[in-house]
């Protein structure tokens, strides 16, 4: 427990919760009780609702709190606590590297990558979805793979477009950054490589760039690459490598009240499917002199890190299951998901230092293992931490009581606020 404690000491969520105002000086509500509820809540599955965090926070707290006094600590102060306790647990929590890829070349590697989360369709105003009748936030992450930590997260409506989100810049010298196709853009390559930093991205379908150079020669009656369009041609090649030089034309960011067009070379690399008769594509600045073709592939497999935490977000976590109609709501269970991805991974890191060191953890198992010991965990914290919960027979008379007959449910407010009015 003093892993935990460590990570989120109890002095520090009471201080950070007063500066943001989250709870009042007298300190009715036990503000690290109510963390750890929400990080653990998260986690068991049977507890993922408010209600039942609710309950989670009864079991462990010294006194219970009702529904209502509950429901009335959820607030925009509260999500934007969250995200901070988030950020603080960023630079301490390491995210596992699962892959095997020489990155030493460089200073550290990044990958830019994003999910759709789908809410209740309530929050269209606030929570825009690419399609009507819809609403969904994305989460952004840019995630450095040399250091194993989140760099960055962002929260936005669905229609925000990932690429807004990469600023490019000195930041980027010696640095490798690893793209989907959602980032693509020649001019962001340009400034990549201005700035001296190295990038590698999936080539889009409709980007065809003109051959320029054939970076490998090949014997025989090979196909003659130097002129064509990529697209136009790789549908007709059977080597197992694609490796040439090409220029792209591209629009410079305005300035002055002028654009100008501008061309770049760049390097586009094909590596042929393993079960299939066509091709990766990948473009990059990255030298040939140092990074053959197989090369791209296995480093481009960096990626599938943060294809792993997204996935266990929305399985384990079931992070793109929010049923409610406040904004503020919805940002609080995302970030209550990602602490309880935080706290799982400091566990696992405490549990891969006591276990021998042949014993492999896959992330996918330590997750529901994690997911599926979130209340032993929260009870065991509860007493490390010196609370004293009411006896369990007062908690379930609390719990329940049959709510109060003046205090409406909410599908009785709701259907009471979407009735006409009638003229007077």
């Amino acid at each position: 427990m003093r892993r935990l404690t460590t990570l989120f000491p109890s002095e520090f969520l009471e201080e950070h919760a007063e500066e943001l105002g989250v709870v009042e000086r007298d300190r009715k509500l036990q503000i690290p009780a109510f963390v750890w509820a929400f990080v653990f809540g998260f986690a068991a599955g049977e507890s993922r609702t408010l209600a039942g965090f609710r309950r989670s926070y009864n079991s462990t707290a010294d006194e219970t709190i009702s529904p209502g006094g509950f429901y009335h600590r959820l607030t925009p102060s509260l999500a934007e606590y969250f995200r901070d306790l988030v950020e603080h647990g960023l630079d301490e929590v390491a995210v596992p590297d699962t892959v095997d890829a020489d990155i030493d070349r460089f200073r550290d590697v990044m990958i830019a990558d994003g999910t759709v989360l789908r809410l209740h369709e309530f929050l269209t105003d606030e929570f825009q979805a690419r399609h009507e009748e819809q609403a969904g936030a994305k989460l952004h992450l840019l995630h450095n793979a040399t250091e194993q930590t989140i760099e960055r997260l962002d929260v936005t409506d669905e229609k925000t477009h990932d690429s807004t989100l990469f600023n490019t810049g000195s930041w980027l010298e010696d640095r490798l950054v690893l793209f989907d196709r959602a980032y693509f853009k020649y001019r962001r390559f340009a400034l990549i490589d201005e700035n001296d930093g190295y990038f590698v991205s999936r080539l889009k379908e409709n980007a065809n760039p003109v051959v320029t150079e054939e970076l490998r020669e090949w014997r025989g009656r090979a196909i003659p690459l130097e002129g064509e369009k990529i697209h136009d041609v790789v549908d007709d090649l059977h080597r197992e490598y694609i490796d040439v030089e090409v220029e792209a034309e591209f629009d410079r960011r305005p300035y002055g009240g002028t654009q100008s067009r501008d061309r770049k070379r760049f390097r586009v690399v094909g590596v042929r499917k393993e079960d299939a008769d066509d091709y990766h594509l990948y473009i990059t600045n990255l030298p040939r002199e140092e990074f053959l073709p197989s090369n791209l592939g296995t480093i481009y497999r960096c990626r599938w890190e943060v294809e792993l935490l997204f996935r266990e977000l929305k399985t384990q976590y079931e992070l793109d299951e929010f049923d409610t109609t406040k904004k503020h709501v919805v940002e609080t269970l995302l970030y209550a998901a990602l602490l309880s991805l935080l706290v799982s991974r400091e566990l696992l890191d405490l549990v891969t230092e006591q276990a021998d060191d042949e014993i492999v953890f896959p992330p996918e198992r330590w997750a529901a293992t994690f997911r599926s010991h979130a209340q032993l965990i929260l009870h065991e914290l509860g007493e490390y931490l010196g609370y004293s919960p009411p006896p369990l027979l007062d908690r379930l008379i609390d719990d329940a009581q049959k709510i109060h007959q003046q205090r409406p449910v909410l599908q009785e407010t709701l259907a009471t606020a979407t009735q006409p009015r009638c003229e007077s």
